[in-house]
């Protein structure tokens, strides 16, 4: 169990309903993803590509080279990606709030 399913679950059971985001729709706004490996390195990249278009990449490195495993470095690469994605939503949900530009959900289920 991720760390972030318990913070969703202490969120829901304390009723906090105002706008925000969520991991579900972290999730949704990735539309692809790559992966490549330096050679010679244990450097590990990898690139979300999001509904938009728009890029974030994640970088995963072992420090000794006995370490390296790809999965390994692929999973790390991906959240470390995966993370700068609510910074960034979280900066589109302020802006549409500061708006006043409705329902965030519903908006957000068109691909504002």
């Amino acid at each position: 169990m991720k760390d972030e399913d318990a913070i969703e679950r202490e969120i829901q059971s304390k009723g906090l309903n105002a706008p925000r985001l969520t991991p579900t729709r972290i999730d949704a706004v990735i539309a692809s993803e790559q992966y490549h490996v330096f050679p010679g390195t244990t450097l590990t990249v990898c690139a979300l590509t999001l509904r938009n278009g728009f890029n974030v990449t994640g970088e995963s490195a072992a420090a000794s080279p006995e370490n390296f495993d790809e999965e390994i470095g692929r999973k790390i690469a991906r959240e470390n990606a995966r993370n700068k994605i609510w910074a960034l939503e979280g900066y589109l949900l302020k802006q549409w709030l500061h708006e006043g530009a409705g329902d965030y959900v519903a908006a957000s289920e068109i691909g504002f």
